[in-house]
């Protein structure tokens, strides 16, 4: 059990935004409404896994939208506390504790801004080990829990209660009444048990992005190659070790909006060790695949991220411009994420992209076994 305070916030929003792969939100929007709740109220509990009850309530909580409109769409900052409390009332009993549902961009951030303002704990762990755009792509669906009742608010007083039969119903509606508040909403779902969501969640992913951030920010005064540095925070964890994917200018991008959320795709031009080759990367409000001159080097649901080239920070699908010098790096996901039950959820083909699923340690196996990968995973590298 540790403390996580406004400084804390800085390394999360870096290193969640990392781990959300182009989406999850704005981090930096998400960090100032965290950092104005925890100077009101004080810092927030990160509670373990391991120490959270079995019979605690946990409701998790989260922005649902798409990421662009948050640019110009500031949150009032109070809405997912007031969607907690209708989910209370709905269940019949106070909250024990709220976690993420993903660990990326802003996503990382609304339960922080939730526990300061009610003082609950935060979980540390969560339900995609990154970002995924829809509600029904999460550990807790995949392993059997339901997503409702769940509780929808926006910043003008409204909230919305859901019961649906499954959960892609639930990400159906939830979109529509999305789009109708405005395009982004504050959710709570997947309410649950302490013992289901140490069964579900994937663990300790809060805690390794802020690990994730405070080497990131770190490395300029440790003279320390930023990428380089990443890989070193990924080292040992469930994901296994970062593996660098390509270097370059955006020359490049398609983007539109379309059914609540951020879809399109960048062109990469070649520099340094790369000149001379071409990378694009589709995206549905996340990086689903980096395909260098007709090879897939990564695909969901491995994380890619586009890092600015000097400081490692992580550069969002909204807010890629032409122009800019990116790297691309890849981190493999926990073996939770790749389960046939978890890749018929959110592998290729549930984005509709024509290439399979090839994890990154069987891409780079020379990396990988130069660097070693976590335990289970070693039959990635066998030939």
């Amino acid at each position: 059990m540790r403390t996580v305070d406004v400084q804390d916030l800085q390394s999360l929003a870096v290193g969640a935004a990392i781990l959300g792969t182009g989406g999850g939100g704005d981090p930096y929007i998400g960090r100032l409404m965290a950092e104005q709740a925890i100077r009101e109220n004080g810092p927030v509990t990160l509670l373990d896994p391991e120490a959270l009850d079995d019979e605690a309530l946990v409701l998790p909580t989260a922005m649902m939208g798409a990421p662009t409109v948050m640019i110009e769409k500031i949150p009032e900052g109070l809405e997912a506390v007031r969607a907690l409390r209708a989910a209370e009332q709905r269940l019949g009993r106070r909250a024990d504790a709220t976690s993420p549902i993903e660990c990326g961009g802003l996503n990382s951030m609304i339960p922080f801004i939730v526990a300061a303002r009610t003082g609950l704990p935060v979980v540390d762990g969560d339900g995609m080990g990154r970002a995924f755009p829809e509600l029904q792509m999460e550990t807790f669906h995949v392993y059997g829990l339901s997503g409702t009742p769940a509780a929808l608010a926006d910043e003008h007083g409204s909230t919305v209660l859901l019961e649906t039969p499954d959960n892609v119903r639930l990400e159906w509606l939830a979109r529509g009444l999305t789009i109708r508040m405005g395009g982004h909403a504050h959710l709570v779902d997947y309410p649950m048990r302490g013992a289901d969501f140490k069964r579900t969640a994937v663990w300790r992913t809060i805690s390794m992005a802020i690990a994730i951030g405070e080497a990131v920010l770190q490395a300029p005064h440790r003279g320390q190659d930023p990428v380089e540095a990443i890989a070193e925070a990924t080292q040992g964890t469930l994901y296994g070790r970062a593996v660098p994917l390509f270097e370059g200018k955006v020359v490049d991008v398609e983007r539109r909006t379309e059914g609540g959320f951020a879809v399109g795709q960048a062109t990469i031009a070649g520099l340094g060790p790369d000149a001379g080759a071409t990378l694009v990367i589709r995206f549905q409000n996340e990086n689903l695949a980096a395909v260098r001159e007709g090879e897939v080097l990564a695909i969901v649901p491995d994380l890619i991220a586009v890092l600015d080239a000097e400081t490692g920070m992580a550069v969002t699908t909204e807010r890629l411009r032409y122009g800019q010098r990116v790297r691309v790096i890849g981190i493999p996901t926990p073996e939770i994420m790749r389960s046939d039950a978890a890749l018929a959820v959110w592998g290729p083909q549930a984005f509709g992209l024509p290439w399979p699923f090839v994890p990154l340690e069987r891409r780079f196996p020379d990396y990988y076994r130069r660097y070693g990968v976590p335990k289970g995973k070693e039959k990635y590298l066998e030939v």
